[in-house]
């Protein structure tokens, strides 16, 4: 019996997907749950895998080609006969897919804005039994597996990819690949070589589903949001005094302290206190929908898009357990092994963006959230203390706030007490 296998809603939201590489071919026996193909979605890059044990008669779409969800995706000869089963896996495949990351971050290191969730190569997709109906079958021609930029430098330089002998994952092509390739060509005067003058003046890169879907946020967050923003600077030179004096007892203990631990803390025992910007606004139904946990998204900056682990319960934890799972995230990001339930129901966001070296900024809001505050580069700068002109130490904020939800003077008193826990590291001790 002949089966068709539609691309699977991974996640909610999600309409299309892209072919990143093709696990079979045709006339390929597969068992059920054999990894079939790996799909990138604006949200994770995983392994869908073969909802029947049969023999691959047909592959719709080829590397790089974008899936819509509920198209379909491969053709089944099986051995069953009679009325598909139905999909009782569906949730399963929304709630188990593992993320992955492609970044890796620094000491304090955060994106600018907003937030993205990416996912990885390892997941491997619980089994689904996704709709199922006919097609005649056409032969169809295998290309080789590449990357995105290499497709595009291929084809700048004039080269056939598919004789392009690929050194990733199962045989796929890179851009050191191409390079490699064409050099050795030139050796040999066998190849066509890049054009010594660009035809074009410009160069063009594909769009991922990861860069669409943070242009789509994005606009979406201003669109639908009212910003607001608010600059401050605080004098940290006490907290500077306890992370040097502990830094190096967490480090006995395999954990690394940096400032972010503190400002974490600091954010959630504030919205404790001013729980409008630990809010969403429900226009629908005409209400505020006001968060009772304290669930602190960090946004972590990297070239091909943004991901924000999530600290939950923030306000009762130690700065030692922040610190910990701080570090515990920025390694499964670094290992692409950070889960979709570690990346959700974040109710305020936090971007350090001054690590890389940047003093203000405006923060985009993660939409729906009510507020995202943005942490500039530590300045050594002269301040008055005591009448007297000594070296301070200034951390900059930088606040944005969905101004239909938070006023102005709310806005102030809650940055003044995220300033306050910063400045004071002891009242942490103080407060329940």
């Amino acid at each position: 019996m002949k089966y068709t296998f539609n691309f699977p809603d991974l996640g909610e939201g999600l309409e299309e997907g892209t072919i990143l590489e093709w696990y079979v071919t045709q006339g390929q026996q597969v068992n059920e749950g054999d990894p079939l193909v790996q799909m990138e979605t604006d949200k994770v890059v995983a392994d869908i895998p073969s909802p029947r044990k049969g023999v691959v008669s047909l592959l719709y779409g080829n590397t790089g080609d974008v899936i819509k969800v509920g198209a379909p995706l491969v053709d089944i000869e099986t051995e069953e006969a009679g009325v598909p089963r139905e999909n009782d896996h569906e949730e399963t495949i929304k709630e188990k897919v593992a993320v992955e990351p492609v970044y890796e971050t620094e000491e304090d290191a955060g994106a600018v804005v907003g937030t993205m969730e990416v996912a990885g190569k390892d997941s491997v997709l619980p089994v689904s039994n996704e709709a199922i109906r006919s097609k005649t079958l056409s032969e169809q021609q295998r290309k080789a597996l590449a990357t995105p930029v290499a497709r595009a430098m291929a084809k700048e330089m004039g080269i056939d990819i598919n004789k392009v002998p690929g050194s990733g994952p199962s045989g796929r092509v890179k851009s050191e690949d191409i390079l490699h390739y064409n050099a050795n060509s030139q050796k040999a005067g066998t190849t066509q070589a890049a054009p010594a003058v660009p035809t074009d003046d410009v160069t063009y890169l594909p769009l991922t589903q990861i860069r669409k879907a943070i242009a789509r946020n994005m606009l979406h967050a201003k669109h639908n949001a009212a910003h607001m923003s608010v600059f401050e600077e605080v004098e940290i030179s006490g907290l500077m005094a306890v992370r040097s004096k502990y830094k190096q007892k967490f480090a006995e203990k395999g954990v690394k302290l940096t400032y972010l631990p503190f400002i974490v803390k600091a954010v959630a025992m504030a919205l404790k206190k001013h729980p409008q910007l630990n809010s969403q606004i429900d226009l629908e139904n005409n209400r505020m929908v006001i968060r009772n946990r304290c669930h602190i998204g960090i946004a972590v900056d990297a070239p091909d898009g943004l991901v924000v682990p999530v600290i939950r319960d923030a306000d009762r934890l130690s700065i030692f357990n922040i610190a910990r799972l701080l570090g515990e995230l920025a390694d499964k990001a670094r290992k692409r092994k950070l889960t979709l339930d570690e990346m959700k129901e974040g109710s305020f966001s936090i971007t350090s963006f001054g690590s890389i070296g940047g003093i203000f900024a405006t923060p985009v809001l993660n939409y729906p959230q009510a507020g995202i505050l943005g942490v500039g580069r530590i300045l050594q700068t002269p301040i008055v203390r005591d009448n007297e002109i000594v070296i301070g130490h200034i951390m900059p904020l930088s606040l944005s706030v969905d101004h239909r939800i938070v006023d102005g003077g709310e806005t102030t008193r809650f940055i003044s007490d995220v300033m306050e826990y910063l400045t004071d590291p002891l009242l942490f001790l103080m407060e329940d």
